[in-house]
């Protein structure tokens, strides 16, 4: 499962939302509302949106081809 680090009323976080919906893995996206988590909004508070699988990170900004890299990498067949 992808994660997707995000608050509500983030548009950078609905921008990244969109991007993983092109790639066809926004099925595979479990997202999670850091606000109602200390630990997170610490670790994620100024760098949402934040897309994380199995320990690899792609930091905001990335465009839809820095994502299909990331993807790519990470073993995860966006191509469906």
């Amino acid at each position: 499962m992808i994660t997707l680090y995000s608050t509500e009323g983030c548009h950078l976080c609905e921008m990244a939302f969109s991007l993983l919906i092109q790639a066809n893995v926004a099925s595979h996206v479990d997202v999670i509302d850091i606000a109602f988590n200390d630990e997170l909004f610490s670790r994620y508070g100024v760098t949402i949106p934040v897309v994380s699988y199995q320990g690899s990170e792609l930091n905001w900004p990335f465009d839809f081809s820095e994502l299909t890299q990331w993807l790519d990498n990470n073993g995860i067949n966006y191509h469906s």
